[in-house]
């Protein structure tokens, strides 16, 4: 039974950083009406963006976050005047076409300037686990879900 809940509460915060990944596919889908393919690819230039931020910049949580959502934003601004407005008006086929084809520019790009190796983030927020019984549940699991929260009642 304590294997259970423990399991419970890692896919609980698990299933929150899917349900926020999600919920961008589907505004994105909403407005533009195109499934964006790189979408993935922009969430792992904000990730190498905060890795960069912290591990080589030294920069705090709060700072490689803002740092992070205007590289991201400007990024997505890019793409959206670069590849997808042009194509506005063309069969849909060509601009899901042009969104693999941005994907793979992010993911090659980065991986070009980043390498393929495994990288590991500083420890940028303090980590605590707390033992409830069997079950423990670390602060960045409440972080995850707590943040969640707050952005789906916030859209």
């Amino acid at each position: 039974m304590s294997q259970f809940l423990q399991q419970v509460i890692n896919g609980l915060s698990l299933g929150s950083i899917y349900a926020l990944i999600a919920l961008g596919y589907t505004m994105v889908y909403g407005i533009i009406k195109l499934i964006n393919f790189a979408h993935g690819d922009v969430y792992m230039v904000g990730a190498y963006t905060a890795f960069i931020c912290t591990a080589w910049l030294g920069f705090g949580f709060f700072p490689a976050l803002i740092a992070s959502m205007v590289v991201c934003g400007l990024l997505g601004v890019l793409i959206e005047r670069l590849a997808y407005k042009p194509l506005r008006k063309a069969p849909r086929i060509t601009a899901l076409i042009t969104a693999i084809g941005v994907s793979y520019i992010l993911e090659y790009t980065m991986q070009y300037f980043m390498g393929s190796e495994v990288r590991t983030y500083p420890n940028v927020l303090p980590k605590t686990t707390y033992q409830l019984g069997p079950v423990s549940v670390t602060t960045h699991q409440i972080y995850i879900f707590a943040i969640t929260i707050v952005l789906m009642v916030a859209l």
